[in-house]
């Protein structure tokens, strides 16, 4: 293990870390960042606590304090937060196709047809201009939400 990491927390940052460790409205993730940062703090009154005084009062791992002290100091506050995901795919249907999927489904079936089939919902959701191309697998998640698929 690394030598030990020094934490010194201003009084502002104190009081943010102490209302995320108590707030309903964080992650427990959060929550317990927050709190190993808290016990690792130097100018508190007490001193920082070790790394295995940490991990045994907050049931963590050693690589998780120290891993948690070094994002604080690479990002401050910001360490504690889940990092937003980078490479994820942008939507392929808006509010406004889903909805029009969904009243395509729910009305009656094309002419020589007992049900929507997931090829001809396609067809339609392209020829009514709401996307140049679609999968059907996409087609079947947005009704698999709504328990409209039609197999």
């Amino acid at each position: 293990m690394p030598a030990s990491i020094k934490i010194r927390l201003s009084p502002e940052e104190r009081d943010k870390l102490a209302k995320a460790a108590r707030s309903n409205k964080r992650s427990l993730r959060e929550k317990t960042r927050a709190r190993i940062l808290l016990l690792s703090d130097s100018s508190r009154e007490q001193g920082s606590l070790s790394v295995e005084a940490i991990c045994e009062q907050l049931r963590t791992s050693p690589a998780t304090v120290t891993r948690v002290k070094k994002m604080f100091l690479a990002r401050g506050l910001e360490g504690i937060k889940r990092k937003q995901q980078s490479k994820r795919k942008a939507r392929v249907i808006d509010g406004e196709a889903e909805a029009f999927l969904i009243a395509t489904v729910c009305s009656a079936a094309p002419e020589g047809r007992k049900r929507w089939r997931l090829e001809l919902v396609k067809g339609k959701l392209i020829a009514a201009g709401y996307v140049d191309e679609i999968s059907k697998e996409t087609i079947r998640q947005a009704l698999k939400k709504t328990n409209l698929n039609p197999g």
